[in-house]
């Protein structure tokens, strides 16, 4: 892995969020993927793991943000006017350097704030809300919108939602699988964008795979899916082509 990251041997693919009121494209996660030149590709559920027991997961993370940034500007220097791009942070890049290394890449790369979306899991966000806090604080104060990842499979918290600066809750896929015929998962479902909507939190749902699951999800007032219903995670140049061509899904 850490040969990979000084051959080149990674990539990022971006996988759309998509409207639930317009069906256009409204943004896309940057997801991290390794091609192996012996073992082909390698999912990242079987790195990422190994990554975060040691300070590798540092060096990826840089990675991805740098690489994301350098995408982004790549976009719009071909005239592109792509998106808001979610890059996801792990716990461990969560320190007090994060907003001046943040405000370093977006100078470099000559972007705006707005570009660039943030992710974070519960898991951050019940490690220690005294220091925690203050970094999201300056975050969301540059401009930057921060998305609580994967809710409700964790530490969930009233009190966590009403405290930390989090403008964006999506409902991770386990809870969508079901919908609609799972009456656990529609309620859980129900919940969430109930409460999100309460809090002026932006709902996105994770995995959505059917219209049937689509339909349901906007009839609750969900904001946006991402997931194979609409597109897989793709290289750059093929979520270009989506955002040029104005892709869009049909909501009927």
């Amino acid at each position: 892995l850490r040969q990979a990251l000084a051959d080149g041997g990674l990539q990022l693919h971006y996988q759309p969020k998509v409207s639930l009121r317009s069906g256009r494209i409204a943004g896309a996660e940057a997801l991290l993927r390794w091609q192996h030149p012996q073992q082909g590709f390698i999912p990242p559920n079987q790195f990422i793991p190994v990554a975060e027991e040691t300070s590798l997961v540092l060096e990826l993370g840089d990675w991805l943000l740098n690489e994301a940034c350098r995408q982004i500007r790549a976009w719009q220097d071909q005239g592109l006017q792509p998106p808001p791009i979610a890059v996801n942070l792990s716990a461990r890049q969560f320190t007090p350097q994060l907003p001046q290394q943040i405000e370093t890449l977006l100078q470099t790369h000559g972007l705006e704030a707005r570009q660039l979306k943030l992710e974070i899991t519960e898991s951050l966000v019940v490690r220690g809300p005294d220091e925690v806090v203050p970094i999201m604080n300056q975050l969301v104060a540059m401009g930057l919108d921060i998305a609580l990842d994967d809710f409700g499979t964790g530490y969930s918290s009233l009190a966590y939602l009403k405290r930390f600066p989090i403008q964006t809750l999506k409902i991770d896929r386990s809870f969508v699988e079901g919908i609609p015929g799972d009456a656990n998962d529609c309620a859980i479902a129900q919940a969430i964008v109930t409460m999100g909507q309460q809090l002026r939190q932006e709902i996105v749902a994770e995995g959505v795979e059917t219209r049937e699951q689509m339909v349901f999800l906007r009839n609750l007032g969900c904001d946006q899916l991402q997931g194979y219903l609409f597109s897989k995670p793709v290289p750059a140049e093929a979520f270009a082509a989506m955002v040029r061509t104005g892709q869009r899904l049909s909501l009927d």
